[in-house]
């Protein structure tokens, strides 16, 4: 029993005397360890004393100039389209009512850079006539396409290598829609030329080339056995009568060729464009000149409606067409002939670039 009472008053004499050690350490107080003292430089109450400082000289900055990015490529085109009709209503002198649409779309995409021209063209057009009691009829149909690249010889001079084509879209029939008369290459014709193009300005363009490749393409085999557009028709067996399938598609000519583009504003708002193209095959009949010639009036009226008109000639000696040599309104031959065409047209038009 004692040894108990003594432990116990033991503990509790310790308990006293950490009590207490703890309660003057908390009432001392926190260390802080002193803070390090900069060096401080006492300078002379007069400036003047002080040794002169020389300004340090500035470096002129230059500046690079950054060359703005040169577009090489120039795009654009212009699309028009014309309208036509006529409606008549208890008119005496008589008439047909007609509805007609005519399309055009004109697209270029002009590189230079340096002494290197390239120069690319495309022309679509398409054109539809409804007469009345009739079934809708193709009244235009074209497409071409002109690559040509130059490269600088002199001031107005350039060597030129040009490639043309000359085809049509859809099929055209005859009236009575029961005879193809041409087609998507039926005809193609094909030009590829080396020569020289003479650019005085930006208005006329002259490419003279005295090698020239003229390649007339018929596609469809029933109108190669026909011989259409100059290829050699089907071959004639013992009977005389042609062998269906030995027609041939291809038509090669080599010759010279010249082609004229000329474009100006002759009067306010009235723009000439003028495409001319001969070529003479050194191989057969060289003085029988292929003619196409095309001339565009457009009269601007203001940045939307527009009118237009346009005249084609085509000589080609060739091309074969029904002829009436007596004069009876009766087809007697064929043989080549000038082909004409002309339209007017009152329209839309939208320009971009």
């Amino acid at each position: 029993m004692l040894f108990h009472f003594r432990r116990l008053f033991t503990v509790l004499l310790t308990l006293v005397f950490a009590s207490s050690f703890l309660s003057a350490l908390a009432q001392r107080p926190a260390f802080v360890p002193p803070a390090l003292k900069r060096p401080v430089l006492l300078l002379p109450a007069d400036t003047a004393l002080l040794p002169a400082i020389p300004p340090v000289a500035k470096r002129p900055v230059t500046k690079v100039p950054v060359a703005a990015a040169v577009n090489l490529w120039d795009f654009g085109g212009i699309g028009t389209v014309n309208f036509s009709q006529v409606s008549l209503s208890n008119w005496a002198a008589g008439g047909q009512n007609t509805v007609s649409v005519l399309g055009n779309a004109s697209l270029y995409a002009n590189y230079e850079q340096g002494k290197s021209t390239w120069n690319n063209a495309l022309d679509l057009t398409y054109g539809l006539v409804k007469l009345e009691g009739r079934r809708v009829q193709k009244s235009d149909d074209k497409m071409e396409l002109n690559l040509k690249y130059g490269y600088r010889a002199s001031k107005r001079w350039f060597y030129t290598a040009q490639m043309n084509l000359k085809t049509q879209l859809t099929p055209t029939y005859t009236i009575t829609r029961d005879t193809l008369r041409s087609n998507f290459f039926a005809p193609a014709s094909i030009l590829a030329s080396l020569g020289m193009d003479y650019k005085p300005n930006e208005r006329l363009s002259v490419f003279i080339s005295p090698f020239t490749g003229k390649f007339t393409v018929v596609a469809s085999q029933m109108l190669a056995d026909k011989g259409a557009f100059g290829v050699e028709p089907a071959r004639k067996g013992a009977e005389g009568n042609r062998i269906p399938g030995t027609g041939e598609h291809l038509r090669r000519e080599f010759g010279g060729y010249v082609n004229v583009r000329y474009k100006k504003e002759v009067l306010k708002n009235i723009t000439l464009q003028s495409k001319l193209d001969l070529f003479s095959n050194y191989l057969r009949e060289p003085e029988n000149v292929d003619l196409n010639w095309e001339n565009v009036v457009n009269f601007k009226v203001n940045k939307v409606v527009s009118a237009s008109l346009f005249a084609h000639m085509i000589y080609d000696d060739d091309v074969k067409v029904d002829v009436d040599r007596n004069s009876d309104d009766k087809v007697d031959g064929r043989g080549p002939r000038l082909q004409v065409k002309q339209t007017l047209g009152i329209g839309v038009s939208y320009k971009f670039k």
